[in-house]
């Protein structure tokens, strides 16, 4: 919308929750903005509407000007810290083996996964909310799996976004597994879909982590779930987690 010589710019974001969003000008010539970029942008879902415009500064010249952007979902959340203590993601009174966790060697190396649980089980285990929120995306057509690094992206999965800002992600879902939709509100110990064996993986498991937005990027955070005792305790690897019913 705008004008022809002064149009102006708005996102789209379709997750069912925030994003942010960088913008910057690049190969600019007669042009401007207004406000200047770059600049960060918080959009919630839906239509943001006009965020800034590209003005022509002299009209009887020639003008160009290319946008370049990138997005992370969720708000950005500086000194985060979290007293929740989680449910684990399985049936009370279940119980599966923790075959990597926090800072794992195999793949809980990076920003995004350090602080990351994978619990072994077998493909078609329900799983259930670790913490009431909003289902935030969900991916659901993904059906192979391996460890080569093409399968990263195509692994099933549901994004919960909490009240602090801060996400769950469940990841490697069976195809077509998940059992909500982006939008619903769904309470802690929830029924939300089934495991499985897609993407970056080389045996059914379920892959759990609380991300949030630290500054255009995700990192995850440490977390601790409850025990059957009542008692929040870090996940360590080798050891058993056991469903609890929920508070």
């Amino acid at each position: 919308s705008g004008t022809e010589n002064q149009p102006g710019y708005s996102v789209q974001n379709d997750y069912a929750g925030p994003d942010e969003i960088e913008v910057n000008l690049s190969e600019v010539e007669n042009a401007s903005a207004i406000p200047k970029l770059p600049r960060h942008f918080v959009v919630n879902s839906g239509n943001s509407g006009i965020l800034f415009q590209i003005r022509r500064i002299n009209q009887a010249r020639p003008w160009l000007f290319r946008l370049k952007y990138q997005y992370v979902v969720g708000r950005p959340l500086k000194n985060y810290s979290s007293v929740i203590s989680y449910l684990p993601p399985i049936v009370p009174g279940s119980s599966f083996r923790i075959s990597q966790s926090f800072g794992g060697k195999f793949s809980h190396t990076g920003q995004r996964n350090y602080y990351a649980v994978d619990i072994l089980m077998p493909e078609g285990t329900p799983l259930y909310a670790a913490r009431k929120g909003v289902v935030m995306s969900v991916d659901n057509d993904f059906y192979k799996n391996g460890l080569d690094k093409k399968h990263l992206p195509e692994a099933n999965s549901i994004r919960i976004l909490h009240d602090d800002g801060s996400m769950a992600v469940y990841v490697h879902l069976q195809f077509e597994g998940a059992q909500v939709v982006p939008g619903v509100t769904v309470q802690a110990g929830q029924l939300l879909g089934y495991s499985g064996n897609t993407g970056f993986s080389s045996e059914p498991h379920l892959h759990f982590a609380i991300q949030i937005n630290q500054g255009m990027g995700l990192a995850s955070v440490p977390f601790r779930f409850i025990n059957r005792n009542g008692q929040a305790e870090e996940p360590v690897s080798g050891k058993m987690l056991e469903g609890v019913a929920g508070r």
